[in-house]
């Protein structure tokens, strides 16, 4: 009932609001008031006043009213028109939620925070493309708005992914296809379909060459309307159709008129088929292509046959030791923070490499296996996994009842089995290929298996590793199940036996192995498995992060325990309640329990998942941890409270943790907002963690970066005009980059780019000017910045860390600023929120990068 009045009331003053709203317009632009500024003249009577209005619940709003007043007004109906929607969302009306905007958009229809806001609550329901219209529309009606340029650079990285650049930046690639596509089309097929046609560039080049008709299809809303542009920029746009639906709902003569000749498409990802490939090519075969050649029509002519561009692919797979695998996707430490781990359980990522398919999981992750911190280590040479024959519709319907296919592989070095890794050679045409393999210099990544085990298996020279393939649902899975290691058989799935072959006389050593495997693997699959994200697993592996949240909150917990103590002696009573703290860490997060393993502590944990909490009860329970020093916060929280709050009534918090740095680099949303919030919420002598966030940066040159970053010209895209248009979506900031491996040359040293106190707000600002030297010439093209976080003023961490489970970020100018050695630079930086900017310039030539 209480929700119901809340609501009521809310849509009341909504309505008022508007009628209230609606009669000012009128009032005020029929009857303007005078202009202290102008003797009594109305503002429209002003040479260029520009008055105009229109009747109430039209679409334009007036000028010539009081600015003041205007403003005042604004802000008032903003106010009532969020707090509205916060209704609406919090009962689940959201249809009435977004008329209540467009009635607001309706009067102020150039009101670029309204559009902002709309955007946002477009995007949190996941409709993205109509979320990027509107931050974009907010920017153009005011390019300073920081909000709307933030939640525009977050929605680009949805709608355009970057991998995009890299691949129009990959002018091997591109002119292959055309090549292949060229040759086709010279060769008899004059009508092309592009499937996930993209910027529209192989759709182009179809064109080009020479093709009679040409039609394309892409799903995603803003990719068909930047192809719809780029194809007009570049005079095709009568001649070529692109359609904006997904090929499988194509029909003839419906979308396309008749049947087509040839197919181009490259929806594959670094696993082949997990874009939907072979679904879409078996539905053109049936439905778009004209049949393929065969025995019967060998002599037909190529536009009464159709034909598939690619033509097949090969899969390639090899098996890698490598840390930086190991440590994102299984547990490979003992102890963390002081903590036994032994009672945590079955602990893996969600990339599982199980034959049988899994909705849970994923059957595979990517990696650049060259810029992986650390490297790889071969453990077998590279062998063939499968063939696929996109031409033949026959092999593409039977790829999912293909029988398991077991492969094995003669192990050439000795190391730890960590993943499988997986790339192809994807065939355009008969002369034509593209590799995606880890030592070519290409756009693509390479697929990455996991072995998930909770105890090492080391393979030797002269075992086979046994590897099992399938594509049952239509997705390339590859698991590794044994190893043939002198006639025995050694199951790492926990297969029970041992086999032998012959009369092999048993090896002690395979059967330990195997026994070991065996016991550890029952043991897991007893308890059920905790999944957590591949960055949660690398932060459960990070034992320096672990150490020094163990030494602040021991130093901390000691200095308040002392204090507790003077009283309790000055005062002749005792103190006796325990000190509070408070984990607000994203995620799993283990602080709660080293905070509550420090005695006198009740800690609260912020993990939601029944499942991780679980974990979190048995670490406390074989550490010695009673169960009531230990509690869920979110447990005892309605939704829509807020997390940061008192922890009852008469208590204050020795110590609240906030998650300061997201994974990728940037710093968390409403950081100072919550340690603003945080502070008030301590006790005297209390402490949030960390106290101080630093930023550190350097100068450099890279042309990756720049790749990666937005595409370079019209050389690399054939001389096709996209890149003014995909463009628009680069982002100046560029996140999950692994500083260690980066192609760079580095122009500076380390400088300190801006600093955060979280205890101190007085200390903070919002811009700040650095200035640093040059220490080699060359041209300046990024900045790239990490953080050490500083838990108290003596302990500290790195994200920039080789065991950090953090990656790094960097600032990216769209023209490269030259610069010669000692040179110096000056860096404007600026924080709006989580955006960092940075302008650079040398002596008097600044250059924005932001």
């Amino acid at each position: 009932m209480e929700q119901l009045l809340r609501t009521t009331s809310s849509f009341s003053t909504w309505l008022l609001c508007l009628r209230t709203l609606q009669g000012k317009i009128y009032m005020e632009t029929a009857f303007p008031r005078p202009d202290a500024g102008h003797q009594g003249f109305p503002s429209r009577a002003r040479p260029g006043g520009g008055a105009s209005w229109r009747a109430p619940g039209s679409s334009a709003f007036i000028h010539g009213a009081q600015p003041g007043t205007a403003w005042r007004r604004n802000e008032s109906f903003r106010f009532t028109l969020f707090k509205w929607a916060e209704e609406l969302d919090s009962v689940g009306r959201i249809q009435e939620l977004f008329d209540c905007y467009e009635q607001a958009l309706g009067i102020f229809p150039a009101d670029e925070v309204i559009i902002n806001s709309m955007g946002e609550q477009l995007f949190r329901m996941g409709f993205r493309d109509e979320a990027a219209g509107h931050f974009h529309k907010a920017l153009k009606l005011r390019p300073d708005y920081p909000e709307a340029r933030e939640n525009f650079y977050r929605v680009a990285n949805w709608l355009v992914e970057r991998w995009h650049f890299l691949m129009l930046n990959d002018h091997g690639r591109n002119q292959k296809y055309q090549q292949a596509i060229q040759k086709a089309v010279q060769g008899g097929c004059s009508t092309v379909l592009d499937i996930g046609t993209g910027t529209g560039i192989l759709g182009m080049c179809a064109k080009k060459a020479g093709a009679a008709e040409v039609f394309a299809c892409e799903l995603s809303k803003t990719m068909f309307e930047l192809a719809c542009e780029v194809v007009a920029a570049n005079g095709m746009e009568g001649s070529i159709k692109i359609l904006h639906k997904k090929s499988l709902e194509l029909e003839v003569p419906t979308d396309i008129p008749h049947r087509v000749s040839l197919v181009v498409t490259e929806t594959v990802d670094a696993g082949l088929f997990g874009e939907g490939i072979i679904e879409s090519l078996i539905h053109a075969w049936h439905n778009l292509l004209l049949p393929p050649k065969s025995d019967e029509n060998e002599f037909k002519e190529e536009s009464t046959t159709g034909r598939v561009i690619p033509a097949g692919a090969t899969v390639f797979c090899m098996a890698v030791e490598c840390l930086e695998i190991r440590r994102h996707h299984r547990l490979c430490v003992t102890e963390v923070g002081g903590l036994s781990m032994e009672a945590a359980g079955g602990l893996r990522s969600p990339v599982s490499c199980s034959s049988e398919p899994d909705d849970s999981t994923e059957p595979y992750t990517t990696e650049r296996l060259s810029r992986l911190p650390g490297g790889y280590t071969p453990l077998t040479q590279p062998f063939t996994a499968l063939n696929i024959d996109f031409n033949n519709v026959h092999e593409l319907e039977g790829l999912s009842s293909r029988e398991v296919q077991e492969i094995c592989l003669p192990v050439t070095e000795e190391g730890q089995l960590d993943a499988l890794a997986v790339w192809f050679q994807l065939h355009l045409d008969e002369e034509n290929s593209l590799s995606t393999g880890p030592q070519e210099d290409t756009c693509w990544e390479q697929a990455i298996y996991p072995f998930h085990s909770t105890v090492c298996f080391v393979l030797k020279p002269r075992d086979e590793l046994i590897v099992e393939v399938s594509c049952r649902d239509a997705y390339l899975r590859l698991s590794s199940v044994a190893v043939l290691r002198d006639g025995h058989k050694i199951h790492l799935d926990g297969g029970a036996e041992l086999k032998r072959s012959g009369n092999l006389v048993p090896n002690p050593e395979a059967e330990l192995c195997s026994a070991l495997a065996c016991l550890q693997t029952n043991h897991s699959q007893s308890d059920d498995f905790c999944i957590l994200e591949c960055s949660e697993m690398a932060l459960l592996n990070n034992q320096e992060y672990h150490q020094s949240f163990c030494g602040a909150l021991n130093k901390l917990i000691s200095q308040l325990k002392d204090k507790n103590n003077e009283q309790e002696c000055a005062t002749s009573m005792p103190v006796g309640s325990p000190l509070y703290v408070l984990d607000v860490s994203e995620g799993f997060s283990l602080i709660s329990v080293i905070a509550a393993r420090q005695g006198g502590v009740k800690a609260f944990s912020s993990v939601e998942k029944n499942k991780q909490q679980e974990v979190l009860r048995r670490l406390s329970r074989s550490n010695g941890i009673s169960v009531q020093h230990l509690e869920f916060w979110l447990n005892h929280k309605e939704e829509e409270q807020g997390v940061l709050q008192r922890p009852s009534t008469e208590k204050l918090w020795s110590a609240i943790i906030l998650d300061c740095v997201e994974t990728c680099g940037l710093i968390r949303q409403k950081l100072m907002e919550k340690a603003s919030l945080a502070r008030c919420l301590l006790e005297e002598g209390g402490r949030i963690f960390p106290e101080k966030v630093v930023v550190y940066g350097m100068l450099v040159e890279s042309d990756t970066l720049l790749l990666e970053s937005a595409v370079q010209g019209r050389e690399p895209t054939l001389g096709f005009n996209i890149a003014p248009f995909i463009n628009q979506f680069t982002v100046p900031v560029h996140v999950f980059l692994d500083f260690s491996t980066l192609k760079c040359r580095r122009l500076s040293e380390t400088l300190e780019l801006f600093v955060l106190d979280l205890m101190d707000s007085n200390a903070n600002y919002t811009s700040r000017e650095v200035k640093v030297q040059a220490t080699s010439a060359g041209r300046l093209t990024a900045v790239p910045f990490w953080y050490h976080i500083h838990l108290d003023q003596e302990i500290s961490v790195s994200t920039l860390h080789q065991n950090s489970h953090w990656k790094q970020a960097a600032v990216v100018l769209q023209q490269p600023l030259e610069v010669l050695e000692g040179d110096w630079i000056c860096l404007a930086v600026k924080l709006h929120e989580s955006s960092i900017s940075i302008s650079a310039c040398v002596a008097n030539s600044p250059l924005q990068m932001d």
